[in-house]
């Protein structure tokens, strides 16, 4: 079954072309579920074929230090307020309403705009106030949506998967499962966007496209599903987890290219940036082969195979082409650039947390950060913590300090002296910055957790002087 938008919203496609390069650029945020740098082989992964992320890393910028946070919703809120957790994070699968997002951004700078993908952000686990409004994507500041888990769950009489014959919400509508009996939903997020950039063509857009690919549970895509039958093949079978793994990561890949083929078929290239990463690291049950070595995700957890994620960029005859950048990227950042290119002077509305990485996708030289900082209180399973990092040195708030390229697993902390003047140098300015964030968090928490400490009104961390 076709969603109802392919019918409802047919008219001529006009081309983009009498904007002028530049000018309000078009911007696709992709961010996959649950996967990280040791999936892709523009990063050394060796078990998977991403050639469309690698085309992509190969024309345009490959970050090697983006950094999220270790679980789904924290990423998520922080990605599209621009604001580190301690400022307005409190629950799992939830985004306070309050809150301005990136989807509000870009519709006050003029931009149309579109969500598609996993929603999960109403406070369904909590039954929080609202959690039943199916409008509430469309309140976060997105003209259109086509969402899997805004009113509904996994389970139930209308819950259901992601995948297969998924429930999706779309503008107001439910589909049933039983009404996307034989759909991929992946397949339907992603005809819902290229059929949103065909119908605005003319205007400047922003789409957010939070995959629902490739969480668990792991089953058969289109691809590899062969004679089996779709009305069941959501069901998990466990003992084939990496096969379904390795078919899922090569076609979110194959969906990443039909975006980016969208773009490049409306005549938009010139004039749309993509970019495209992950909300953390992959399930811990997957291990990889990468550079030579196995990779166990580590989804949940503080080590960066938990939140160094990959992140490619491009921007057709902006970006320079096959660019490895060691810049530092926080999800905060993201924010702060897309006001950037929407040519927008953020105020007081306007999250602080964030910095541009604009000039550098102009290959300009920008202003990069020197550190990144996670403050973590998953509120689900996971134990809390927070420091801050370079691209090699990563200091824990409670003192525990690893050089993390050659100690991916952080087995060897090193004491104090036994850094080398570097090192030192950077622990003592890591401590400095940690002194002063907010107290880290200490309790593990849970969906019954009744205190749920933030500090909205926190000094700006990242440029204090202003």
């Amino acid at each position: 079954m076709l969603p109802l938008f392919l019918f409802i919203f047919g008219m001529t496609v006009l081309s983009g072309a009498d904007r002028s390069v530049g000018n309000k650029p078009n911007v696709i945020v992709i961010m996959a579920d649950d996967v990280s740098w040791e999936a892709f082989g523009c990063y050394g992964g060796e078990d998977y074929l991403t050639p469309r992320i690698d085309e992509l890393a190969s024309k345009g910028i490959r970050f090697k230090n983006c950094f999220s946070t270790p679980i789904c919703t924290p990423s998520r809120v922080k990605i599209m307020t621009g604001k580190y957790n301690f400022r307005n994070y409190t629950h799992f699968g939830y985004l306070n309403p309050n809150e301005k997002t990136f989807g509000h951004l870009m519709q006050e700078a003029g931009y149309k705009t579109a969500i598609a993908g996993k929603w999960q952000l109403n406070g369904l686990y909590n039954e929080l106030p609202g959690h039943d409004d199916g409008t509430r994507p469309a309140k976060a500041g997105f003209d259109e949506y086509f969402l899997w888990q805004v009113t509904t769950g996994k389970s139930g009489d209308i819950g259901g998967e992601r995948f297969w014959n998924p429930p999706i919400e779309t503008n107001g509508k439910f589909i049933t499962k039983q009404e996307n009996a034989g759909a991929y939903g992946p397949d339907q997020m992603s005809d819902f966007l290229c059929d949103f950039m065909e119908r605005n063509a003319e205007d400047p857009f922003f789409l957010y496209y939070p995959m629902v690919l490739v969480h668990d549970p792991f089953v058969p895509t289109p691809d590899s599903i062969g004679n089996a039958s779709k009305a069941t093949a959501n069901e998990w079978d466990k003992t084939r987890n990496k096969e379904h793994f390795v078919s899922m990561v090569n076609y979110m890949d194959k969906i990443v290219g039909k975006i980016a083929d969208k773009v490049e078929s409306l005549g938009l290239a010139e004039n749309t940036i993509i970019l495209f990463t992950a909300d953390n690291g992959t399930g811990v049950g997957i291990t990889s082969r990468w550079q030579g070595q196995d990779i166990k995700g580590g989804k949940g957890g503080p080590t960066d195979m938990g939140n160094h994620v990959p992140f490619v960029a491009y921007w057709k005859g902006q970006t320079p082409n096959g660019a490895a950048l060691d810049d530092l990227i926080d999800f905060t950042d993201f924010y702060a650039t897309l006001a950037d290119a929407a040519g927008v002077a953020m105020d007081s509305t306007d999250p602080i947390d964030g910095r541009s990485f604009l000039p550098r996708l102009r290959g300009e030289a920008g202003n990069p950060r020197d550190w990144v900082f996670t403050h973590y209180q998953p509120y689900w399973n996971k134990v809390p913590v927070q420091f801050a990092r370079t691209e090699r040195f990563k200091l824990y708030r409670d003192g525990r300090f690893f050089e993390v390229p050659k100690d991916l697993k952080e087995a060897s902390d090193l004491v104090e002296g036994s850094a080398g003047e570097r090192g030192e140098l950077v622990r003592e300015r890591l401590q400095a910055f940690l002194d002063e964030t907010p107290p880290a968090p200490t309790e593990k928490g849970d969906s019954t957790t009744e205190h749920r400490p933030i500090y909205p009104d926190w000094r700006n961390l990242v440029d204090p002087n202003d």
